[in-house]
């Protein structure tokens, strides 16, 4: 498992992912719905398995001698990385807001503030992402276009969720609204929930991808 985790750091990562980290900064922008940086975290993903298409990869890795069902295996703990990487990119760059300007200017008037509940947030977005996009991916590696469609319409769907609970429900718009100083232990809560659901939809996608990618024809 660890050579082929190597194999994909060297071979498959696609340069728009580091690129894409500094998207976090984007919690700097006043008004703006700090929930779509998460879709750049998906976009990357995108980008890895088509470079890896492209470059005949499939291919390569299928004749190495390693278990078949660890290749989406790893492909799935290097973009698990990816994301983790830039949940707490989000995460230290919201601190560092909350911490440097006054607290009128941390009210996002377009969605969440910058906070620990924003990660929650992501976290919730990206493990719906793993688990539409990974499963369909494998059952047919060589499409990737209709499984990352689908994928990212249910992350807009929940950003837009997160958008509309934000002006209508109450532990939204006050509670988990503003900077880490106010309720910090409920925007904690929400935090843990949301890497919660995280994990749990990632582990659902790594089944589900190696039981589809087990009936693939290499």
């Amino acid at each position: 498992m660890s050579a082929l985790i190597k194999k994909e750091l060297r071979l498959c990562i696609h340069p728009t992912v580091f690129l894409f980290f500094s998207f976090s900064a984007l919690v700097f922008v006043p008004n703006y719905p700090y929930e779509v940086i998460f879709f750049f975290s998906a976009l990357s993903a995108y980008f890895c398995c088509i470079s890896a298409r492209e470059n005949g990869d499939l291919a390569f890795t299928g004749a190495l001698p390693v278990k078949k069902t660890h290749i989406p295996l790893a492909r799935i703990l290097v973009t698990v990385g990816m994301q983790c990487i830039m949940l707490a990119l989000t995460g230290i760059l919201g601190a560092f807001k909350s911490a440097a300007l006054p607290a009128e200017q941390q009210i996002n008037q377009a969605g969440l503030s910058a906070n620990l509940a924003l990660v929650g947030n992501g976290a919730a977005i990206l493990g719906a992402f793993n688990l539409v996009f990974f499963p369909l991916f494998y059952r047919s590696p060589e499409r990737i276009g209709v499984p990352f469609l689908l994928a990212a319409a249910v992350q807009f769907l929940l950003v837009g969720a997160f958008l509309l609970l934000r002006w209508s429900v109450p532990l939204f718009s006050e509670t988990l609204n503003g900077g880490n100083a106010d309720h910090t232990a409920a925007k904690a809560a929400a935090m843990f929930t949301g890497l919660a659901v995280y994990a749990a939809a990632t582990s659902l996608s790594c089944f589900f991808s190696m039981r589809n990618f087990k009936r693939v024809d290499l």
